[in-house]
């Protein structure tokens, strides 16, 4: 099945399929916190701001949209260039299929390519495992080469209940005295993407 799935970068065209993959974990998880599914159009305009600066993949097969992931900005000011925040979300019927990590491979490779040198994920985190939340998400960057880096209590409230969120950390490289700027998805050369793998 792997070698049928494509990784490719999603265009603002993507917002539905991709929203239809998003859409169930907001109606039935605490892993995003956000409580209202985006309308389609607000939705492809989210993509078509990352896509300003950062990646943002999907992976695709037969023309259906398995998962995707994307970095964004973390925090946001210039100091911060060479530290992206990065999401995925995969369908409820692909998980544990391995997409997730190839997902993440690919992510970081690009990461790399822009000069990125932290990968920090943000994650809802339960004191207690129920129907809406577990900590599979920490587990997964776990296995990835995250490490915890800092725990905020009871900051997200869901589906009557609080929950904690966690930072999760991943180094790309060392960090010279003065790094090489980053650069912009959109100026990477097509060949980089290629030897990523990237369609």
């Amino acid at each position: 099945m792997e070698k049928q799935v494509k990784i490719r970068v999603a265009t603002p065209a993507d917002a539905e399929k991709i929203l239809a993959v998003y859409a169930p974990y907001v109606e039935k998880t605490a892993i995003t916190f956000e409580y209202e599914v985006p309308e389609v159009e607000e939705f492809r305009g989210r993509i078509r701001k990352t896509l300003e600066r950062y990646p943002y993949l999907v992976a695709e097969m037969d023309g259906e949209i398995l998962g995707y992931a994307y970095t964004g900005a973390f925090v946001g000011r210039a100091a911060y260039d060479w530290a992206v925040e990065v999401s995925i979300y995969l369908r409820e019927d692909r998980r544990k299929m391995g997409l997730g990590k190839r997902l993440y491979r690919a992510v970081e490779e690009i990461s790399r390519a822009q000069n990125v040198l932290n990968l920090n994920a943000c994650i809802g985190y339960p004191e207690v495992e129920d129907e809406y939340l577990t900590r599979n998400s920490v587990e997964f960057h776990g296995h990835l080469g995250y490490r915890m880096v800092g725990e905020f209590y009871k900051c997200g409230y869901k589906f009557g209940r609080w929950y904690n969120m966690v930072w999760m950390e991943k180094l790309l490289g060392k960090h010279p005295e003065v790094p090489e700027a980053f650069v912009r998805f959109g100026d990477l050369d097509e060949e980089v993407l290629k030897g990523i793998g990237i369609e």
